[in-house]
């Protein structure tokens, strides 16, 4: 095919060094003096250590055969650290070694194939270079830590991890000529865990822009791992044209390789592992002249944009930036395996007209539990060709024509992938040659590639006295992980406890039971717990008083950082009580900040009396930007009695499509006089704006204000069912930006009197 002829060797390993060729620096200066003098063959090599707010411009003329390298004296030795980069500029340059870490980058990149927009670097390679969470500390601070520009050049066996500010982790720019149809290699990268980051601006990868989107770039990208780059909704993001992806392997990974703008890309011989985890994804096809082949899909649950395997429709006559028309696609001999959504025409709305077109799908492999159905059809696919694919035994499947429905026996092989038993189907699906990159063929070898979460629970276990401010001592003197358990007693607490890693707080009864009658915690200050960057807070079987808080208005019980956290942060509640937050209006159980968020906030089996605030206010980022403050916020077996505000503010603004969040759940409790202060803007007991998942159910509501549902985006998911509201009003939910009638469930609640 003439889309494999823009494979190509790059002209740009190392050659053999004498020992005259390498020159040792040990500081800039002496840097930046033989980067002046140095010649074709020449090595210079960087003397270990850290190397603090050094930016790096590395300028020069190599040959194909005698590049110019920049090494380190020994790999990872050293530590560009402080407000450093690397710029390159010239030709037949390599980089390896440097590791990128403890800083952020002054200017807007980390790595830039490019010194600036006149001097760019060519037939280059940056090669086992690590950047670990090398992050602006304003969150919302846009930077990039990789930027190709130029033509021919290679990033490859390099790590990249932790990226927690906005902005996309790497991507290969089209803004002028000289950079364009480039032929640039990206292969066996590490892009480790990327946090969720609450907006549109996460991805790990894009190739492109919407302006420069039917352009050719003809970037190749093979045998990268992604590890859990959980961003958000594109994984990769494909914005030009003549693009190869290939052979990587996404773990874990929330989200889609998205061929976003541009025509004739060819993906093949990826592997997709989502392991049965939230929102996992794997192809999404906007565009024309497509061929998407061997490609293996298992384990994934993303539903929407965020399918296993998505055809999209597009807009008549589409603006560049918008979403083009899927024509003369071919989709052929795929495997789509215990996953759950393959969405045909998705999308498709009054704008989103235009159905897919002149392509066609033959020979994949749709394997599930036998009888169970995955596609959902939005409109008119007759535009798409079925043939000769292969169901596992359903019956009335939506799309019939073009499948053969058997029964299908799955066996795994020894490359890791579930195959066909039976020789009579092997020619469905993937080739049984295809092999996925293993991580531990790409990055580095000498860098670890095992990042942690939250770790709650895995430290010491340490008893903790009653009395002023020994609570506060504890936590100071914990360690990540630590257990600290209370004695019966009251605490008193008079200054701010500062949660600055994972930590839980509990009473030394047994975890089944309810809170300890012996234990009372109390606090003087404007807030017992403020977590901040780095921190994790769990709390079991507690008991908590608000009485000796100060006569102030906005009081709260746990509070984020007033400052930009990078790292998401969890709080657990389980089997705690809450009382007396009523000192001053506005007293709230938990008050985030701007440039805050949370993976994950889960309140179980406890009890909320006497509150003039809300329980949790998580409406801080408030302009319609589509970013938000919680991921999941999770409720159940718990009680809350005269509270003024509602359970929970939850905003997320604007009309992005970029997020899976935020997801509400509520189970099990009760709400008693629940919203009804005058204070409480929404006038609601729940409060949700944008929330893309909600399940509220087997809740009782008595004397409260209702529930209050603004559905914003998307096709958000809304079930409200199996609830009892006793003097109170039944959910109001509003479709805000779309005509359709609403898509929540409201069904089987009871209504009664007062």
């Amino acid at each position: 095919m003439l889309v494999l002829a823009l494979v190509v060797v790059l002209p740009i390993s190392g050659c053999a060094e004498s020992s005259d060729s390498r020159i040792f620096v040990s500081d800039q200066q002496e840097f930046d003096a033989a980067v002046d003098a140095a010649k074709p063959g020449d090595v210079l090599v960087m003397k270990d250590g850290i190397w603090r707010d050094f930016e790096i411009v590395f300028e020069g003329e190599g040959l194909p055969d005698a590049p110019i390298t920049l090494t380190t004296e020994t790999k990872g030795g050293v530590i560009l650290s402080g407000q450093s980069n690397l710029r390159l500029a010239g030709n037949h340059l390599v980089v390896s070694g440097l590791v990128f870490r403890d800083g952020y980058t002054p200017t807007s990149e980390v790595v830039a194939f490019r010194k600036d927009k006149d001097h760019l670097a060519n037939n280059s390679r940056v090669t086992e270079v690590v950047i670990d969470n090398y992050n602006n500390q304003e969150r919302r601070e846009s930077d990039f830590w990789v930027m190709m520009y130029g033509k021919n050049n290679r990033f490859d066996h390099n790590h990249l991890v932790g990226k927690r500010n906005r902005g996309v982790t790497m991507a290969v720019r089209l803004n002028t000529e000289a950079s364009q149809e480039n032929n640039h290699r990206i292969d066996h990268n590490y892009f480790g865990p990327r946090s969720i980051l609450g907006s549109n601006g996460g991805e790990t990868l894009r190739i492109g822009t919407s302006h420069y989107s039917l352009t050719n770039s003809n970037t190749t990208v093979e045998n990268n791992y992604f590890d859990r780059t959980n961003g958000e909704l594109e994984i990769i993001s494909i914005k030009s044209a003549g693009n190869i992806i290939r052979a990587n392997t996404f773990f874990e990974a929330r989200g889609t390789l998205t061929m976003r703008h541009g025509n004739g890309n060819l993906i093949e011989d990826n592997v997709f592992f989502g392991n049965g985890k939230d929102h996992t994804g794997g192809i999404r096809v906007i565009n024309a002249d497509h061929t998407i082949r061997n490609n293996y899909m298992e384990g994934l649950t993303g539903y929407r944009f965020g399918g296993a395997f998505v055809v999209m429709n597009g807009v008549p006559n589409s603006p560049i930036n918008r979403y083009h028309q899927v024509h003369n696609v071919t989709i052929e001999n795929n495997s789509i395996v215990a996953s759950d959504h393959i969405q045909l025409a998705a999308g498709s709305d009054q704008e989103r007209s235009a159905v897919p077109e002149d392509s066609i799908f033959q020979r994949n492999l749709i394997a599930n539990d036998p009888g169970r159905d995955i596609f959902t059809v939005y409109d008119d696919v007759s535009g798409i060709d079925f043939q000769e694919n292969l169901l596992n035994n359903v019956a009335s499947p939506k799309v019939s024509k073009g499948f053969v429905s058997e029964n299908v026996q799955l066996e795994r092989s020894q490359s890791g992938l579930l195959l066909p038993t039976s020789q009579q189907q092997v020619g469905f699906g993937v080739s049984p040659d295809l092999i996925p990159t293993a991580k531990e063929a790409t990055g580095v070898s000498w860098y670890p590639k095992e990042e942690q979460g939250v770790q709650f629970d895995t430290g010491r276990t340490i008893e903790v006295e009653p009395g002023k401010d020994t609570l506060t001592r504890a936590v100071s003197a914990a360690a990540a992980g630590d257990v600290l358990t209370l004695k019966d007693g009251i605490y008193s607490v008079s200054r701010v406890i500062d949660i600055t890693k994972p930590v839980t707080i509990r009473s030394a009864s047994p975890v089944n039971e309810a809170p300890a009658s012996g234990i009372e915690i109390t606090y003087s200050r404007t807030t017992l717990f403020e977590i901040k960057n780095g921190g994790a807070l769990k709390l079991h079987g507690l008991k908590v008083s608000g009485r000796d808080a100060p006569d102030a208005a906005g009081n709260s019980v746990v509070r984020t950082s007033k400052y930009s956290m990078l790292r998401n942060y969890e709080l657990i509640v389980e089997r705690c009580e809450f009382k007396e937050l009523d000192i001053n209006h506005s007293f709230s159980f938990l008050t985030v900040s701007l440039s805050t968020f949370a993976d994950n906030i889960v309140i179980k089996d406890s009890s909320f009396t006497d509150v003039t605030g809300a329980i949790m206010k998580l409406d801080r980022e408030f302009e319609d930007f589509g970013i938000y403050n919680a991921e999941y916020v999770t409720i159940s077996g718990s009680s809350f009695n005269n509270v003024q505000g509602a359970l929970v503010d939850f905003y997320r603004g604007g009309t992005d499509e970029s997020t899976f969040g935020p997801h509400f759940s509520l189970s099990a409790s009760t709400l008693n006089n629940v919203g009804g202060g005058r204070r409480n803007k929404s006038q609601a007991s729940v409060y949700l704006h944008g929330v893309q998942v909600t399940d509220i159910s087997d809740t009782s509501f008595s004397n409260s204000k209702p529930i209050v549902i603004n559905h914003t985006v998307g096709e958000p998911q809304t079930r409200v069912q199996s609830n009892r509201f006793i003097g109170t009003e039944l959910p109001e939910v509003t479709e805000l930006n779309s005509e359709f009638e609403n898509t929540a469930v409201i069904r089987d609640n009871e209504v009664g009197g007062n």
